[in-house]
């Protein structure tokens, strides 16, 4: 399977906030299969569908307990308590930035299947979730920093790279339509 192109800072399909999968199809299994393998292939612990241009609410994640499929994802608890970690993104290569987040988060999702269900996340695992579940609103990390640190990384993301400037965002979002 050839793999998709990684969307990198500024490409505009980072900024997509994505739609519901409303068919657990074919099609939907061939995504997360490519979008599991981009995430292995770039050593990364998570992607969501924007990253590769795809506007549904999809990501993928593996910190180390096994592949883990998120479809429709919704926080429904979280801790009062957060903790700052740092962190990364394919999309945004060199970039670290200090994320605060709560400490521990109650998901509902789907799987590939079209199973819903609830888990509960702690550490490591709830930062990656709230991470991947930022880009399917069109968050980045970098929002996170104040206006003269943004300044600086949205500079130095834009002079390693100039794809997707001039370009309109061409989100393909044939999963989730009827063929």
């Amino acid at each position: 399977m050839e793999l998709p192109e990684l969307k990198t800072y500024p490409n505009p399909c980072l900024r997509v906030k994505t739609k519901k999968v409303e068919n657990f199809d074919r099609d939907l299994k061939d995504l997360l299969a490519a979008m599991a393998e981009e995430m292995y292939e770039s050593g990364g612990i998570g992607l969501a569908a924007t990253q590769i241009g795809v506007g549904v609410s999809v990501f993928v994640m593996d910190v180390g307990e096994g592949l883990s499929v998120f479809v429709n994802s919704e926080i429904k608890e979280f801790s009062t308590k957060k903790t700052r970690l740092e962190e990364g993104c394919l999309s945004l290569p060199g970039i670290l930035v200090g994320v605060a987040r709560p400490e521990t988060i109650k998901v509902k999702a789907f799987d590939g299947d079209g199973k819903m269900f609830t888990k509960k996340y702690e550490g490591l695992e709830a930062k990656a979730v709230q991470h991947e579940m930022d880009h399917l609103k069109g968050k980045l990390i970098i929002d996170y920093l104040n206006p003269v640190k943004y300044f600086f990384a949205t500079k130095e993301l834009s002079s390693k790279s100039r794809v997707g400037v001039d370009k309109k965002c061409e989100v393909v979002c044939r999963v989730g339509k009827k063929n």
